[in-house]
């Protein structure tokens, strides 16, 4: 019986550590900004380098609502953006990157979304066809532990 016990504990301790390796939102992200359906009309693009040390399939707590796919992520969000005035449009958030990018997001309605080649070239892209006010946060990983330059790109279009 007390085997049955520890081996429980021990169990029960690996799956807390696992999930600690993943996306989380509620860790500060390195980069927040603000933005407006309307300033957002003309496209934003912010520099960030792609790739991260904690594999998506790892994560069982992280179930998009989107493609499912392999990525390697940091924990942080890379990006952050509390929005506004998103009702009368819709949302692209795009990669570009020098290699096999994959991006995570995380909506304010607490919805995951994930995509690996959309974009083409090996670059993702989602569109949010209704993103809701509130925080967003972003995450650009590679699709294989890589790391590499990327831009991300933020745009919104009339619905």
């Amino acid at each position: 019986m007390f085997r049955r016990v520890l081996w429980a504990a021990v169990l029960s301790g690996a799956s807390g550590t696992a999930a600690m390796a993943c996306p989380d939102f509620t860790i500060p992200p390195q980069q927040s900004y603000q933005a407006t359906g309307q300033q957002l009309y003309a496209p934003a693009q912010f520099n960030v380098v792609a790739g991260g040390q904690h594999a998506l399939g790892d994560c069982p707590q992280i179930r998009p609502g989107s493609d499912v796919g392999s990525g390697f992520f940091p924990a942080s969000p890379d990006f952050s953006f509390q929005l506004s005035g998103m009702q009368p449009y819709r949302l692209v958030v795009s990669v570009v990157s020098k290699c096999d990018a994959a991006l995570l997001i995380n909506t304010a309605s607490a919805n995951w979304y994930y995509d690996d080649d959309d974009n083409g070239n090996l670059d993702p892209l989602i569109t949010l066809t209704q993103p809701a006010d509130g925080r967003i946060d972003i995450w650009i990983g590679t699709y294989d532990g890589a790391y590499c330059d990327a831009t991300l790109k933020l745009e919104t279009f009339d619905r």
